[in-house]
């Protein structure tokens, strides 16, 4: 089993170190927040993720997984050293770097020679040779092994992946890094550093693209009389489309699909190609979250003024905490300006948020719609579907629901007197 030094524990970095000690290697975390590393060396995780406490006990239980402070305390001893940092948008629209290259530059004078660097992190085409010229070490090989995981699920996707894919220009580091997953079944895929980090931007990108077709046919099902879920099934069963991203909503969001699919697009006006495509995408998509918002205020007669809107739903999907780029806070935004009082619920969010300071956050689904004169459904939190919708009722000063999700049931709603809008329903 390998040594392995992983560089940054957001959800990327802490997913890969716990799930490469679970499958038997020995892994030394590294962050630079003080308080965060003493929180995982007691077992403590910071982040809603399905399955990552009880793998990150495992590991901690079994020494095959520690935590230190400093890039360099975890690269000494290691063979592999996974950089796993962010790399935020810039105001052009490309990645930001900055991160990536300040780890590469911590670790390179202590990394063992013949060592192994390997980019983890979403990054530009065209970063293992940035990382490669930062490090200065003849001796080390960089590799691109992008992350495919999805935030909820990460767990499960590293564990059993579709593919890992591994992009190197030196065959023996590729063959090593390959080696490290022999324990998970997937396929293996190797290819050049370039084409690596291309896969990755172009499968977020062709998602995000999936999610705005479909939001564009569930406008043109409401236009038409159309109902989206038969729609989305008849697509569904074709081999060549799958189900998969065709779900209906108040537009995408999230830490990766805004990022990626922006940065794509920066990446190929950067090499002297408008990928028009992507941007129409992008658009397509801030056009949801402005259509999500006027179904509600189509629900409340055209005037927010005054008027009270519950919310269910900020994160940007169910089984997380993240509320980074959230289709719920696009559309909350929007509806901020109205007039409305805003109360709003979601079992992973405890507090009032700085991207949304005019509305209330409460920590009880009943509570953000008692004397609410709407009930909009902005993240698809499973427990929703089983609340108490004649409690709902009599709380509710209005008769009105907006699911932008499509997860409740329009018979049991309008069985008790409420007028309901879905998304292409």
């Amino acid at each position: 089993m390998a040594s392995i030094a992983v560089i940054g524990t957001g959800y990327v970095g802490l997913t890969t170190g716990a799930c490469f000690a679970h499958i038997g290697h020995d892994v030394v975390c590294a962050d630079i927040d003080e308080a965060k590393v003493a929180s995982l060396q007691r077992g403590e995780i910071t982040i809603v993720e399905k399955d990552l406490d009880w793998i990150v006990a495992e590991g901690i239980a079994s020494g095959k997984l520690s935590f230190v402070l400093g890039a360099e305390n975890a690269s000494r001893n290691a063979e592999f050293h996974y950089l796993c940092v962010p790399t935020p948008q810039s105001e052009d629209g490309s990645a930001d770097l900055s991160y990536l290259q300040g780890a590469a530059a911590e670790i390179a004078d202590v990394m063992p020679n013949g060592s192994i660097v390997v980019n983890k992190s979403t990054v530009p085409v065209g970063s293992t040779q940035v990382v490669a010229r930062v490090l200065g070490r003849p001796d080390v090989s960089v590799v691109s092994n992008p992350e495919f995981l999805r935030e909820g699920t990460a767990v499960e996707d590293f564990l059993n992946p579709d593919r890992v894919v591994i992009g190197s220009g030196d065959q023996e580091a590729a063959i090593r890094v390959a080696a490290l997953y022999s324990k998970v079944r997937a396929p293996i895929m190797v290819t050049d550093p370039v084409s690596a980090e291309t896969i990755k931007y172009a499968s977020n990108a062709f998602l995000a693209s999936k999610l705005s077709f479909i939001n564009s046919i569930a406008t043109l099902c409401e236009a038409v009389g159309a109902d989206v879920g038969d729609v989305v099934l008849g697509m569904g069963y074709d081999s060549r489309i799958g189900s998969e991203f065709l779900r209906p909503g108040p537009g995408w969001g999230g830490s990766c699909f805004p990022k990626d699919t922006i940065a794509l697009a920066r990446i190929a006006e950067d090499a002297g190609f408008d990928f028009s495509f992507l941007k129409e995408v992008l658009k397509v998509n801030e056009e949801q979250f402005d259509r999500t918002a006027q179904k509600v205020l189509d629900a409340l007669g055209g005037d927010a003024s005054g008027r009270r809107i519950g919310c269910w739903g900020l994160t940007f999907k169910a089984g997380t905490d993240d509320l980074r780029q959230s289709p719920a806070i696009e559309v909350l935004s929007r509806l901020a300006s109205s007039g409305a009082e805003i109360r709003a619920y979601d079992p992973a969010v405890h507090s009032n948020i700085d991207e949304l300071p005019h509305v209330e956050v409460v920590t009880d689904p009943y509570a953000a719609i008692d004397g609410a004169d709407v009930l909009v459904v902005l993240t698809e939190w499973d427990e929703f579907r089983w609340l108490d919708f004649d409690k709902v009722a009599e709380l509710m000063v209005g008769q009105s629901v907006v699911d932008g999700r499509n997860l409740l049931d329009p018979a049991v709603l309008r069985r008790r007197g409420f007028q309901y809008r879905g998304i292409g329903r």
